[in-house]
């Protein structure tokens, strides 16, 4: 089976490369934000995946790591993937993934459990494209007021 590269499979060439990011994560009402560094290598599978490893300095001690891939479902006409990181057990799954109009943002939707640990919520990991050497990727989930509450951002700088 043979796969033409689509607009949205060469989109993903801007997440390609070795990025350094600082993050900072709402942990919870009453608690201080957390921040924390690391790097990513964000590499193709061929023409129409990427996959992203990330490692960072756990805010709580020790190392964390990830990976996420990215692709676009020429069936679905939607972005999919997966991320699972070494601080939970549980396995990511994106899809319905979107482009904004303007071909800068990227929008994920993924279903997890929530943050009190009784049952699963819905999430929207963000990749915006600010220029070639800079990225931001913002996560929020869906309260039960059906708002989205924004608890993470990073920034992604280009090293190479």
């Amino acid at each position: 089976m043979h796969v033409e590269p689509q607009v949205e499979h060469n989109w993903l060439e801007n997440l390609v490369g070795k990025w350094t990011m600082e993050a900072e994560m709402d942990m919870g009402p009453d608690k201080p934000q957390d921040h924390s560094r690391g790097v990513e290598h964000v590499r193709q599978l061929g023409d129409v995946w990427v996959i992203c490893e990330g490692e960072w300095e756990n805010p709580g001690g020790g190392v964390g790591r990830s990976m996420m891939t990215l692709g676009f479902d020429t069936n679905q006409k939607s972005f999919v993937g997966s991320f699972v990181g070494s601080m939970m057990t549980h396995l990511w799954t994106y899809d319905r993934g979107s482009l904004d109009d303007a071909g800068r943002v990227l929008t994920l939707n993924s279903t997890g459990p929530n943050f009190s640990g009784q049952g699963m919520s819905q999430y929207q990991d963000i990749i915006e494209i600010v220029d070639v050497d800079h990225r931001v990727l913002r996560s929020q989930v869906l309260d039960e007021n059906e708002v989205w509450q924004h608890f993470m951002t990073a920034n992604y700088t280009r090293q190479a």
